[in-house]
């Protein structure tokens, strides 16, 4: 490995990293395990906004990976940390999730749509064209317009639903404003990760299995990046992108071994 300092911190993207459709990734449990007793500090990530933490731990738990709420840091909640250091105490017109909604409460803002500061668009699995008509309305009468990711899909069993990034999408064409997207590939979810755990950009490696958002947002925020192929991003695929991660490994597995107990 070639990187500027011994990792001491660890982030890992989630899907297609640790889980693939709702199944534990070969060795992913093995590697956390091996994070939680060597005394490193680490964080999962998501830039699903619909869980809140302790939903993600459960259904990680499910599928056989223990990781503790703490450990897990989603766009919701660097959505909810940005707006507090930027506006304290404001308010929101939030359409999303509990994993939205809480991260606003628990960080000291009230969810209204009379005059709000600020639209929050997050992931739900029901939009409303209500809402979104509200919504529209705010931003066309000054509220400012955040997104948490701007993925434009997400899976389901029946096949692809118009996520986050495609709604947004749309508001912005019906408002001519674009929206402050918080989650990857904005160098800001990474950042905001490492002040949780009191990490160094030089010490610290992120796992991801997307070229367009992990690695690419890894590079921006200084880290040293691996490339796993268990998701979205295939071996072939690679030199198609003007940038290049630090590794590229099968897995997760193969990186147990660079996982040293904390002296």
């Amino acid at each position: 490995m070639s990187e500027r300092r011994p990792i001491e911190s660890w982030l890992s993207d989630m899907d297609g990293v640790l889980v693939h459709e709702g199944h534990p990734v070969p060795g992913a449990d093995e590697f956390i395990k091996r994070l939680r007793e060597s005394g490193k500090r680490f964080l999962v990530l998501t830039n699903n906004s619909i869980y809140t933490p302790r939903d993600l731990s459960v259904r990680l738990r499910a599928a056989g990976l223990e990781v503790p709420p703490e450990a897990i840091w989603t766009s919701a909640l660097a959505t909810a940390q940005f707006l507090a250091d930027q506006r304290p105490e404001g308010s929101a017109y939030v359409i999303g999730e509990a994993g939205l909604t809480t991260a606003l409460h628990e960080c000291g803002y009230v969810l209204t749509d009379l005059d709000p500061d600020y639209v929050v668009l997050g992931e739900t699995r029901t939009y409303s064209f209500t809402s979104i008509t509200r919504a529209i309305r705010l931003i066309e009468n000054g509220a400012r317009f955040i997104a948490t990711n701007p993925d434009p899909i997400g899976p389901s069993h029946e096949g692809s639903l118009p996520a986050c990034g495609a709604v947004a999408a749309m508001i912005t064409k019906a408002t001519g404003v674009e929206p402050y997207f918080v989650g990857k590939p904005n160098p800001m979810m990474m950042r905001s990760a490492l002040n949780r755990i009191d990490a160094h950009s030089e010490s610290t490696a992120m796992i991801g299995d997307r070229m367009d958002t992990d690695v690419v947002c890894g590079i921006e925020a200084g880290l040293h990046t691996i490339l796993v192929l268990t998701g979205v991003t295939q071996q072939d695929q690679i030199d198609r992108y003007p940038f290049r991660p630090s590794q590229v490994v099968d897995s997760v597995a193969d990186l147990i071994d660079l996982v040293h107990p904390t002296p």
